[in-house]
């Protein structure tokens, strides 16, 4: 299942370069040498339903979920911080799961540097100490895998609870694998369910 998460990627290539030519053309990702992979307001969601096994994997700007980037120092940030994690270990709220689909969570993982993980090297600055922005880029990374007893169940992937968890959310980037083949698509809260 990890392979198919892993290869989900590369299956949707084509749908992410033809995406970022038409809309990610602004000074941020210039000014940052990116195509879009950090961008306030937006998260990425890649999914794969293989016969019982839902793998989730979220990623965002820690500024969508705790409203600000920087490592937590006063009582408030730390507070803000621990209410998000507590936030993000409740998969089956978060990602309004059907209940007749019988889904627990196997496993999951939280990962980022506001939660005292190392962040990711950055290769693009070789320690280079005159452009420091790059260190208040962080973000956060959730990985769960649920085993569904009655997979047919799962019609649809409902997101409207991560918008309405964390408002600074204003799209998510969704690639899904699921019975119906693979599709790439893009979910806000106005329209926040895309279908298995």
């Amino acid at each position: 299942m990890r392979r198919l998460l892993l290869a989900l990627p590369f299956a949707l290539l084509p749908l992410a370069v033809a995406h970022a030519a038409d809309e990610h053309d602004h000074d941020h990702d210039h000014e940052h040498g990116s195509l879009g992979a950090h961008e306030h307001g937006v998260g990425r969601l890649n999914a794969a339903l293989d016969g019982q096994t839902l793998e989730l994997e979220l990623e965002s700007p820690a500024m969508n979920l705790v409203g600000f980037e920087h490592a937590a120092t006063t009582d408030a940030d730390k507070a803000k911080v621990a209410a998000v994690r507590t936030q993000l270990e409740k998969p089956l709220t978060l990602f309004n799961l059907a209940k007749a689909a019988g889904c627990v969570v196997q496993n999951q993982t939280l990962e980022s540097p506001l939660f005292g993980d190392k962040p990711d090297v950055d290769d693009d600055h070789d320690g280079d100490a005159k452009d420091e922005h790059h260190h208040d880029h962080s973000e956060i990374h959730a990985h769960y895998q649920f085993t569904c007893a009655t997979p047919a169940a799962l019609k649809t992937l409902d997101l409207a609870n991560i918008f309405n968890t964390f408002p600074a959310t204003r799209t998510i980037q969704v690639q899904l694998i699921g019975p119906s083949g693979q599709q790439g698509v893009e979910v806000t809260a106005q329209a926040a369910a895309l279908k298995f």
